[in-house]
Protein backbone atom coordinates (compact mmCIF):
# COMPACT_ATOMS: atom_id res chain seq x y z
CA UNK A 1 0.00 0.00 0.00
CA UNK A 2 1.42 3.40 -1.20
CA UNK A 3 1.31 6.33 1.22
CA UNK A 4 0.79 9.90 -0.39
CA UNK A 5 1.89 12.63 1.79
CA UNK A 6 1.30 16.35 1.76
CA UNK A 7 2.68 19.59 3.35
CA UNK A 8 -0.19 21.55 4.98
CA UNK A 9 1.37 25.36 6.57
CA UNK A 10 -0.19 26.77 8.97
CA UNK A 11 -0.15 30.04 10.84
CA UNK A 12 -2.85 29.92 13.70
CA UNK A 13 -1.72 32.31 15.90
CA UNK A 14 -1.49 34.59 13.39
CA UNK A 15 -4.57 33.92 12.34
CA UNK A 16 -6.19 34.09 15.29
CA UNK A 17 -4.06 37.71 15.99
CA UNK A 18 -5.95 38.80 12.86
CA UNK A 19 -9.40 37.52 13.28
CA UNK A 20 -9.25 38.92 17.41
CA UNK A 21 -8.39 42.39 15.79
CA UNK A 22 -11.51 42.65 13.87
CA UNK A 23 -13.16 42.29 17.62
CA UNK A 24 -14.66 38.84 17.85
CA UNK A 25 -18.37 38.94 18.66
CA UNK A 26 -19.87 42.35 17.22
CA UNK A 27 -16.92 44.55 18.15
CA UNK A 28 -17.12 42.98 21.89
CA UNK A 29 -13.53 42.13 23.79
CA UNK A 30 -13.60 38.16 24.68
CA UNK A 31 -14.71 37.63 28.66
CA UNK A 32 -11.59 37.62 31.16
CA UNK A 33 -9.89 34.49 31.43
CA UNK A 34 -9.75 32.66 34.42
CA UNK A 35 -6.89 30.54 33.89
CA UNK A 36 -5.07 33.67 32.26
CA UNK A 37 -3.45 33.19 29.32
CA UNK A 38 -1.61 35.09 27.15
CA UNK A 39 -3.21 33.37 24.11
CA UNK A 40 -7.01 33.18 24.99
CA UNK A 41 -7.95 36.64 22.97
CA UNK A 42 -5.85 34.94 20.10
CA UNK A 43 -8.16 31.41 20.91
CA UNK A 44 -11.42 33.56 20.97
CA UNK A 45 -10.91 35.18 18.26
CA UNK A 46 -9.87 32.03 16.13
CA UNK A 47 -12.57 29.31 17.45
CA UNK A 48 -15.06 31.15 19.46
CA UNK A 49 -16.33 34.30 17.94
CA UNK A 50 -19.37 34.80 16.84
CA UNK A 51 -21.12 33.27 19.95
CA UNK A 52 -20.85 34.44 23.69
CA UNK A 53 -18.74 33.21 25.85
CA UNK A 54 -19.75 31.87 28.96
CA UNK A 55 -16.67 30.01 31.81
CA UNK A 56 -19.01 27.06 33.04
CA UNK A 57 -17.95 24.66 35.90
CA UNK A 58 -20.12 22.07 34.44
CA UNK A 59 -17.63 21.38 31.94
CA UNK A 60 -15.19 19.40 33.22
CA UNK A 61 -11.43 19.15 31.92
CA UNK A 62 -9.47 16.81 33.48
CA UNK A 63 -5.70 16.18 33.24
CA UNK A 64 -2.38 15.79 35.16
CA UNK A 65 -1.33 18.94 36.48
CA UNK A 66 2.35 18.06 35.64
CA UNK A 67 3.09 15.95 32.69
CA UNK A 68 5.06 13.18 32.67
CA UNK A 69 5.55 12.60 28.93
CA UNK A 70 4.77 15.54 26.72
CA UNK A 71 3.88 13.14 23.63
CA UNK A 72 1.00 11.69 25.26
CA UNK A 73 -0.87 13.52 28.25
CA UNK A 74 -3.94 12.67 29.17
CA UNK A 75 -7.44 14.46 29.44
CA UNK A 76 -11.26 13.62 29.73
CA UNK A 77 -13.74 15.93 29.03
CA UNK A 78 -17.17 15.63 30.78
CA UNK A 79 -19.79 18.06 29.33
CA UNK A 80 -22.55 15.66 30.67
CA UNK A 81 -24.31 18.17 33.27
CA UNK A 82 -25.05 20.15 30.98
CA UNK A 83 -27.74 18.54 29.10
CA UNK A 84 -28.18 17.56 24.85
CA UNK A 85 -24.57 18.73 23.62
CA UNK A 86 -23.85 18.98 19.87
CA UNK A 87 -20.39 19.85 19.81
CA UNK A 88 -17.10 19.64 21.86
CA UNK A 89 -14.24 21.22 20.49
CA UNK A 90 -10.91 21.15 22.23
CA UNK A 91 -7.88 23.55 21.82
CA UNK A 92 -4.51 23.83 23.80
CA UNK A 93 -3.65 27.49 23.86
CA UNK A 94 0.12 27.72 23.29
CA UNK A 95 0.49 24.23 20.82
CA UNK A 96 1.71 25.58 17.65
CA UNK A 97 -1.45 24.03 16.39
CA UNK A 98 -3.58 24.81 19.11
CA UNK A 99 -6.86 22.48 17.87
CA UNK A 100 -6.80 18.93 19.56
CA UNK A 101 -10.44 17.40 18.00
CA UNK A 102 -13.74 18.18 17.49
CA UNK A 103 -16.40 15.73 19.28
CA UNK A 104 -19.85 15.22 17.81
CA UNK A 105 -21.92 13.25 20.61
CA UNK A 106 -24.70 12.48 18.66
CA UNK A 107 -26.38 9.51 20.42
CA UNK A 108 -23.86 9.33 22.88
CA UNK A 109 -22.86 10.84 26.15
CA UNK A 110 -20.97 14.15 26.31
CA UNK A 111 -18.13 12.51 27.30
CA UNK A 112 -14.29 11.75 26.42
CA UNK A 113 -11.43 10.94 27.05
CA UNK A 114 -7.87 11.06 24.86
CA UNK A 115 -4.16 11.61 24.73
CA UNK A 116 -2.75 14.61 23.24
CA UNK A 117 0.45 16.28 22.18
CA UNK A 118 2.15 19.18 23.85
CA UNK A 119 5.30 21.33 22.62
CA UNK A 120 4.73 23.10 26.34
CA UNK A 121 2.85 24.00 29.46
CA UNK A 122 -0.70 25.29 28.51
CA UNK A 123 -4.05 25.43 29.30
CA UNK A 124 -6.14 22.39 27.43
CA UNK A 125 -9.73 23.67 27.31
CA UNK A 126 -13.22 22.42 26.27
CA UNK A 127 -15.80 24.71 24.35
CA UNK A 128 -19.08 23.01 24.41
CA UNK A 129 -22.45 23.84 22.40
CA UNK A 130 -25.72 22.79 23.74
CA UNK A 131 -28.56 21.85 21.73
CA UNK A 132 -29.37 25.71 21.49
CA UNK A 133 -26.22 26.60 19.70
CA UNK A 134 -26.27 29.86 20.87
CA UNK A 135 -23.45 29.78 23.57
CA UNK A 136 -19.77 28.09 24.05
CA UNK A 137 -19.73 26.65 27.54
CA UNK A 138 -16.16 26.92 28.21
CA UNK A 139 -13.94 24.68 30.89
CA UNK A 140 -9.74 23.80 31.45
CA UNK A 141 -7.08 23.26 32.99
CA UNK A 142 -3.26 24.00 33.10
CA UNK A 143 -1.08 21.46 32.63
CA UNK A 144 2.54 22.11 33.03
CA UNK A 145 4.97 19.79 29.94
CA UNK A 146 8.28 19.66 29.91
CA UNK A 147 7.58 20.53 26.09
CA UNK A 148 8.57 18.94 22.80
CA UNK A 149 5.76 16.80 21.99
CA UNK A 150 3.83 18.44 18.61
CA UNK A 151 7.99 18.41 17.30
CA UNK A 152 8.73 15.27 18.00
CA UNK A 153 8.89 12.54 15.20
CA UNK A 154 6.36 9.52 16.10
CA UNK A 155 8.13 6.53 17.54
CA UNK A 156 5.94 3.61 15.33
CA UNK A 157 6.37 4.92 11.92
CA UNK A 158 10.62 4.16 12.61
CA UNK A 159 9.53 0.37 12.78
CA UNK A 160 9.89 -1.94 9.80
CA UNK A 161 5.90 -2.90 9.56
CA UNK A 162 4.42 0.19 10.28
CA UNK A 163 2.82 0.43 6.85
CA UNK A 164 1.26 -2.95 7.03
CA UNK A 165 -0.26 -2.30 10.87
CA UNK A 166 -1.24 1.27 9.71
CA UNK A 167 -4.95 1.44 10.53
CA UNK A 168 -5.61 -1.63 12.61
CA UNK A 169 -8.27 -0.75 15.43
CA UNK A 170 -8.30 -2.59 18.65
CA UNK A 171 -11.39 -2.13 20.91
CA UNK A 172 -13.67 -3.25 24.06
CA UNK A 173 -16.91 -2.55 25.11
CA UNK A 174 -17.62 -2.96 29.13
CA UNK A 175 -21.59 -3.05 30.52
CA UNK A 176 -21.78 0.44 32.05
CA UNK A 177 -25.86 -0.96 33.25
CA UNK A 178 -28.94 0.83 33.03
CA UNK A 179 -28.97 0.31 28.82
CA UNK A 180 -25.21 2.10 28.60
CA UNK A 181 -21.32 0.60 27.31
CA UNK A 182 -18.00 1.99 27.54
CA UNK A 183 -16.19 1.77 24.54
CA UNK A 184 -12.15 1.89 24.64
CA UNK A 185 -10.36 1.69 21.32
CA UNK A 186 -7.15 3.11 20.04
CA UNK A 187 -5.93 3.06 16.00
CA UNK A 188 -2.65 2.64 14.70
CA UNK A 189 -1.01 5.69 13.68
CA UNK A 190 1.39 8.13 13.30
CA UNK A 191 -0.31 11.16 14.03
CA UNK A 192 2.74 13.18 12.60
CA UNK A 193 2.17 17.52 12.60
CA UNK A 194 4.00 18.42 10.05
CA UNK A 195 6.66 19.82 12.45
CA UNK A 196 9.09 17.61 12.68
CA UNK A 197 11.92 17.99 10.09
CA UNK A 198 11.47 15.76 6.75
CA UNK A 199 7.93 14.64 7.56
CA UNK A 200 4.93 16.19 6.25
CA UNK A 201 1.31 15.79 8.27
CA UNK A 202 -0.72 12.95 8.17
CA UNK A 203 -2.94 11.99 10.90
CA UNK A 204 -6.78 10.68 11.43
CA UNK A 205 -8.82 12.77 10.09
CA UNK A 206 -12.49 11.40 11.28
CA UNK A 207 -13.76 8.40 13.07
CA UNK A 208 -17.82 7.05 13.48
CA UNK A 209 -19.25 5.31 15.99
CA UNK A 210 -22.04 3.53 14.76
CA UNK A 211 -24.81 1.00 15.98
CA UNK A 212 -25.44 -1.20 12.63
CA UNK A 213 -26.77 1.74 10.54
CA UNK A 214 -26.79 4.40 13.39
CA UNK A 215 -24.30 7.05 14.29
CA UNK A 216 -23.76 7.25 17.55
CA UNK A 217 -20.75 9.75 18.05
CA UNK A 218 -18.52 11.39 15.64
CA UNK A 219 -14.50 12.59 15.96
CA UNK A 220 -12.55 14.68 14.07
CA UNK A 221 -9.18 14.29 15.43
CA UNK A 222 -6.12 16.91 14.09
CA UNK A 223 -2.40 16.85 14.58
CA UNK A 224 -2.14 16.80 18.20
CA UNK A 225 -3.98 14.06 19.22
CA UNK A 226 -1.40 11.53 20.07
CA UNK A 227 0.28 8.56 18.03
CA UNK A 228 -2.12 5.29 17.82
CA UNK A 229 -4.80 7.39 19.62
CA UNK A 230 -6.82 6.00 22.45
CA UNK A 231 -10.26 7.46 23.11
CA UNK A 232 -12.88 6.47 25.59
CA UNK A 233 -16.55 6.91 25.47
CA UNK A 234 -20.12 6.39 26.95
CA UNK A 235 -22.93 4.93 24.26
CA UNK A 236 -26.36 3.79 24.53
CA UNK A 237 -27.49 0.56 24.24
CA UNK A 238 -25.49 -2.83 25.03
CA UNK A 239 -24.57 -4.20 21.47
CA UNK A 240 -21.81 -4.67 18.89
CA UNK A 241 -20.83 -1.31 17.57
CA UNK A 242 -18.98 -0.55 14.19
CA UNK A 243 -15.99 2.02 14.37
CA UNK A 244 -15.31 3.76 10.55
CA UNK A 245 -12.58 6.61 9.87
CA UNK A 246 -10.41 7.49 7.71
CA UNK A 247 -7.13 9.59 7.27
CA UNK A 248 -5.75 12.97 6.03
CA UNK A 249 -4.27 10.49 2.77
CA UNK A 250 -7.29 8.84 2.02
CA UNK A 251 -6.42 6.03 3.62
CA UNK A 252 -9.81 4.09 5.74
CA UNK A 253 -10.25 1.46 8.22
CA UNK A 254 -13.22 -0.10 9.94
CA UNK A 255 -13.39 -2.48 12.79
CA UNK A 256 -16.51 -4.30 14.72
CA UNK A 257 -16.67 -4.23 18.27
CA UNK A 258 -18.59 -7.17 19.90
CA UNK A 259 -21.20 -6.36 22.46
CA UNK A 260 -19.61 -6.75 26.37
CA UNK A 261 -21.15 -10.18 26.88
CA UNK A 262 -18.68 -11.49 24.41
CA UNK A 263 -16.23 -8.53 24.39
CA UNK A 264 -13.22 -10.90 25.57
CA UNK A 265 -11.53 -10.78 22.40
CA UNK A 266 -10.57 -7.49 21.17
CA UNK A 267 -12.05 -5.96 17.59
CA UNK A 268 -9.58 -6.06 14.75
CA UNK A 269 -9.66 -3.63 11.26
CA UNK A 270 -6.90 -2.19 9.07
CA UNK A 271 -6.77 0.38 6.82
CA UNK A 272 -8.01 0.15 2.91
Amino acid sequence: MKIFSSIAIRAPLLAAALLSATGGVAGEAPPADPLRSVQWENMYGLYLAGRPVVFDNRVLVLAPQAAENSLEVPVLVDAGALGRVEKILVIADLNPLPKVLEFYPRESRARIGFRVKLQQSTPIRAAVLTADDKVWHVGGVWVDAAGGGCTAPSVGSGGADWVARLGQVHGRLWDRGAEQSRLRFDVIHPMDTGLASGIPVFHVENIEIRDQDQLLAEIRPFEPVSENPVFTLDLPGRGAVQIRGRDNNGNRFRASVPPPAAAGKAASGAAR
